[in-house]
């Protein structure tokens, strides 16, 4: 099974990640949880995110970039489920050797994230925090999918992001690798 656990502060007003998660519509094996949906006053069912992650094999956060990281109720998931004795630590193996994949989009484009663009760095510096999160609960971490200039992409363009999110997703469920796109 693979457990995409959404992030995204408004969802309803969602364009790219909308978007994105309707791609996955019908295909087999997914379970969606949407964070900011199931627990709008962030009290978070550690219990309930714990049996989600336990009964799958691969795990995908998925959100929108907010200030170069997770959005907040993300980083809230992983300190109150990604917990020692359960994602990491001594008898803290419940997440070894799952697939972790990242799906992040941007409001910048490319050119943004450029030694020269205004985030002064490549968009690879900020993917370490979110690596390390997953390696350190011993995660096999993938090719992050990031989707840059979210907000103004044309409905072709998202839907193009949409059949690559949903062929690795597909090749994923399957057991297969991922090839980079």
């Amino acid at each position: 099974m693979i457990l995409v656990v959404v992030a995204h502060p408004y969802p309803d007003r969602s364009y790219a990640n909308r978007a994105l998660l309707g791609s996955l519509d019908g295909l087999a094996g997914v379970e969606v949880r949407s964070l900011y949906d199931l627990y709008p006053d962030f009290a978070i069912d550690e219990a309930a995110e714990r049996e989600a992650l336990a009964a799958a094999s691969v795990v995908v956060w998925q959100h929108p970039i907010y200030w170069y990281s997770v959005p907040a109720l993300l980083k809230l998931w992983f300190e109150k489920v990604l917990t020692p004795g359960w994602a990491w630590g001594p008898g803290g193996d419940a997440l070894r050797g799952k697939r972790c994949q990242w799906v992040v989009t941007t409001g910048g484009d490319g050119l943004d994230y450029l030694p020269s663009g205004i985030h002064g760095h490549p968009f690879e510096v900020f993917i370490p925090a979110v690596r390390q999160t997953a390696e350190f609960c011993g995660m096999e971490w993938l090719e992050p999918l990031v989707v840059h200039e979210a907000r103004h992409l044309d409905a072709s363009a998202l839907e193009a992001w949409g059949v690559v999110y949903r062929a690795r997703l597909a090749a994923l469920g399957a057991g297969e690798g991922v090839d980079d796109d």
